[in-house]
């Protein structure tokens, strides 16, 4: 089997749009990819969704309504996946093996995700779906709450790293000042990251609402080509790796500090790439609260357990630094619209990889990582991708 080529994308502003469901996000998205790739609907030969829904929306079967918005692509064999926040990266793998097996050669990836349509208060409960709910469902505070009882193990185990945390607050609200597509595109500096406040309330355990990623609106679109039909278009970026691995949900049965899955998942990619971590020009890591980047970390290689908090005291992941981590502003900054965000991730990844991310944009950025993962680290991806052409 060989990998296809990502070659066109698409990407709604993040943030509370005025869209009024993920029909609307998804059209937004949908024609424009294709012609970003140089591909008529015509050429398409099927359609991933992601959108996790599972109650920000009453209408669900959500992978039908990518033609009710875009008619151009009815008729079009169309499937919707499902895997918590790494629900667009789900749909991406599948469009890709679709392509790799041979059932098709242009795939069009959609991730969206309305999330503010329901009341905030209702969004926590929305999300602890994606924990196991049967031990976790009554957590305090949400999705939230499960992370601040990661965060205070990972305290307990190795001294308050607050500082640490509000320094990765801090480095990717600037990153997402540069970002067109950031829901929030304001900086804070350390010390209010840092100081709970009115304005930056304790959330759950030591997390700040400095710590904690945006509740959002929108979509983004990935094009996939065969190797015999990007060669004939504009721009084409190839997998160098891609890899998958889960791991047990409930956290009762792992240790919730070490995201091993995560770990694996890094191993499995850079071992088929044949790289080190150190030889990536950046990465896109899922922040969905400061605490993930932090242990992330060290599921990539960057420090051995219990010293993630190391990294970014010695500004490895800054835009100067080694090795940027997030320069989008990631999921803290640019937002995290559950099903969008996978595909979200792979198009930042690309636009630096194509030298179109702007103000963003990594000096000579030639190889970038992404890493999503779906619940608490258990739904694992992790792609390494390279500019072909």
């Amino acid at each position: 089997m060989t990998d296809p080529l990502i070659v066109g994308w698409a990407h709604t502003k993040f943030g509370k749009a005025e869209a009024p469901d993920t029909m609307a996000l998804m059209a937004e998205v949908a024609l424009p990819a294709l012609e970003h790739a140089g591909i008529a609907p015509d050429a398409v030969d099927g359609i991933f969704t992601g959108v996790y829904n599972n109650g920000f929306q009453r209408q669900d079967f959500q992978g039908a309504l990518v033609a009710m918005g875009s008619p151009e692509l009815a008729g079009v064999p169309f499937m919707r996946t499902e895997n918590a926040c790494a629900t667009g990266s789900a749909a991406l793998y599948a469009a890709a093996d679709f392509i790799a097996s041979g059932r098709g050669k242009v795939a069009l990836v959609i991730g969206a995700e309305k999330m503010t349509a329901i009341p905030i208060a209702d969004v926590g409960g929305v999300l602890l779906s994606a924990s196991y709910v049967a031990e976790e469902g009554d957590t305090p505070g949400g999705f939230a709450g499960v992370f601040g009882r990661i965060t205070d193990s990972y305290f307990q185990r190795n001294g308050d790293r607050s500082e640490e945390l509000a320094m990765i607050a801090a480095k990717n609200h600037d990153n997402g000042t540069r970002n067109p597509y950031a829901h929030m595109q304001k900086a804070f500096d350390l010390a209010f990251c840092n100081t709970p406040s009115d304005k930056n309330p304790l959330v759950a355990g030591p997390l700040r609402r400095t710590d904690c990623s945006l509740v959002s609106d929108g979509a983004a679109a990935i094009v996939l080509a065969a190797p015999e039909v990007a060669e004939t278009l504009t721009r084409a970026i190839r997998f160098r790796a891609r890899a998958q691995v889960g791991d047990m949900l409930a956290l009762s049965r792992r240790d919730p500090t070490e995201f091993a899955g995560a770990h694996r998942v890094w191993g499995k990619a850079l071992d088929h790439a044949g790289l080190a971590i150190t030889d990536l020009s950046l990465v896109e890591t899922h922040d969905c609260f400061t605490t993930a980047e932090m242990i992330e970390y060290e599921a990539m290689g960057l420090a051995p357990r219990g010293q993630g908090w190391r990294v970014i005291r010695e500004g490895t992941t800054r835009m100067d630094g080694k090795l940027p981590v997030n320069p989008s502003g990631g999921l803290k900054s640019r937002g995290h619209p559950i099903g969008a965000t996978g595909v979200s991730q792979h198009v930042m990844a690309a636009m630096q990889l194509t030298g179109d991310a702007g103000a963003m944009q990594v000096p000579g950025a030639t190889l970038a990582g992404v890493f999503n993962m779906g619940g608490t680290a258990v739904a694992n991806y992790c792609s390494i991708l390279e500019r072909e052409k």
